[in-house]
């Protein structure tokens, strides 16, 4: 954003910031040498914070042209309130003319942010020559031995002695690291490039989570069905990465067939969507119809969100992730397909509701037509009725006795056959829910406001919701 606003207007951005009971703002004015790629500071000064404000305020002037890119901006602003709903975005365009004035607040739902990731060193597969030499050169350590264990993860004492032995004769642990020659670097990042080393864990990524991409998508499209899944940490080039997935059927200003959302570590991507690995793994590795899902007419929104140390894009404009990446595609696949599992037992659970409710309905229709009958065929009974002939039995006599005293008549009958099939009914939706594991009941959003006053809590995380424990 800055570097475009120095580009197009050459106005300096100014940033507020304060922390939660600060008594002051923070108030910069900077602008960016693109030359040296340095930042130029025209004012940074403290500013007195009697509201007791808090949080990160950017303003930024840019020149565009916007009646063509309208929707772009506003479909942006969409993704980022999706992908971060503990944010607030309050977006205006002023026009000259009041009537062509735009307004549109994204309301924040929630304040549970995703953690903040731990600083890592980098893994030995994904470092490059270029890399070596500047670790070399800022490294307080003073022999290969200690460079080798601390520089790098997944390299303990015992490995780091064995990657020197296999170096050659020129390399011993306690030579000074500085005293490398350029032959002995490219050696040693050879060695890296062919030895096994151990994945380095998912700790230094900072996914949305579950719960953040649900509230997410049922607060910007209120869809009528959602799934959402997170991938285990797996690795490409010895980076991590996370894919997080989100299918929904159904929502406001979503259209027919497969809409694709795209984010590379928590930031949305409008631009080259056809040479995506997102879009072409959903438009043509997943056959939809298998979960109970109509491509052509269903409004399918397809949420990923791939978190890396590096996001492979393509291009030097960042706007899309290549689809040559099988570690990757292959996850994006995984992600989306578990969402679709999850949809599709909804799926099945509503058409078998739906079943239930059309059987029940088409019973209870005869319901009058069928009591009508029985008690037509009961008086007939009746009076054919004869002392001289056999008696039915205890229970028929006693039922056509009860015809005769008009304790069973053609309303008493409808009735019973009205309560007979709502017993069905539910014991055939308990039966189901017993074998399932699962109780169909009424369900209601729920937003709760955050409790400001109170900072000693604890957060549990599951995938549909986050419970806080206040301490």
């Amino acid at each position: 954003a800055l570097i475009w606003s120095k580009m197009s207007t050459g106005l300096p951005i100014d940033i507020l910031s304060a922390m939660k009971a600060q008594n002051y703002i923070s108030f910069c004015r900077l602008d960016i040498d693109i030359h040296k790629n340095i930042p130029h500071i025209h004012l940074h000064e403290k500013r007195d914070n009697k509201d007791r404000w808090h949080g990160a305020e950017i303003q930024v002037t840019i020149e565009g042209n916007w009646t063509t890119y309208r929707s772009k901006i506003i479909h942006y602003m969409r993704q980022m309130a999706v992908i971060t709903p503990y944010a607030q975005f309050l977006f205006r365009y002023i026009s000259g003319t009041p009537e062509k004035n735009v307004t549109i607040r994204f309301a924040r739902r929630t304040d549970v942010m995703p953690p903040a990731p731990p600083e890592t060193k980098y893994h030995p597969s994904a470092v490059d020559l270029l890399l070596i030499k500047r670790l070399i050169a800022e490294t307080s350590k003073q022999n290969l031995l200690q460079f080798l264990q601390h520089e790098f993860v997944s390299i303990g004492k015992a490995y780091a002695e064995r990657l020197i032995g296999e170096m050659g004769p020129d390399f011993t642990p306690k030579m000074s690291v500085k005293s490398l020659s350029p032959q002995q670097i490219v050696r040693i990042h050879q060695l890296f490039r062919q030895a096994k080393f151990d994945d380095p864990s998912g700790e230094c990524l900072s996914p949305a989570g579950e719960y953040n991409l649900r509230l997410g998508i049922v607060k910007e499209l209120h869809p009528d069905m959602v799934a959402t899944y997170e991938g285990s940490p797996q690795i490409f080039e010895g980076h991590p990465f996370i894919v997080e997935a989100g299918v929904s059927l159904g929502g406001k200003d979503v259209k027919q067939g497969i809409n694709v959302f795209r984010f590379a570590n928590r930031i949305p991507l409008l631009f080259e969507q056809g040479g995506d690995v997102v879009t072409r793994t959903a438009m043509k590795r997943i056959s939809w119809n298998s979960y109970k899902i109509n491509q052509a007419q269903d409004k399918i929104g397809v949420f990923v969100s791939i978190v890396s140390t590096k996001i492979p894009f393509k291009g030097t404009g960042k706007e899309y992730i290549g689809d040559d990446i099988t570690e990757i595609a292959s996850a994006v696949k995984s992600a989306i397909k578990q969402c679709c599992v999850q949809l599709k037992s909804k799926i099945m659970k509503r058409q078998q509701a739906r079943e239930r409710q059309e059987r029940k309905r088409n019973l209870t229709k005869y319901i009058p037509d069928a009591s009508r009958a029985i008690y037509d065929v009961l008086k007939e009974v009746v009076q054919l009725r004869s002392p001289k002939r056999p008696k039915f039995g205890d229970d028929y006599d006693e039922i056509l006795e009860k015809v005769t005293s008009r304790e069973i008549t053609e309303s008493t009958l409808r009735e019973k056959l009205t309560q007979h099939v709502e017993q069905v009914d539910i014991e055939m939706a308990l039966e189901y829910a017993t074998q399932t594991g699962i109780t169909q009941e009424a369900r209601e959003t729920t937003y709760m406001r955050a409790l400001e006053g109170c900072q000693n809590f604890t957060d549990f995380h599951s995938p549909v919701c986050v419970i806080r424990l206040f301490h």
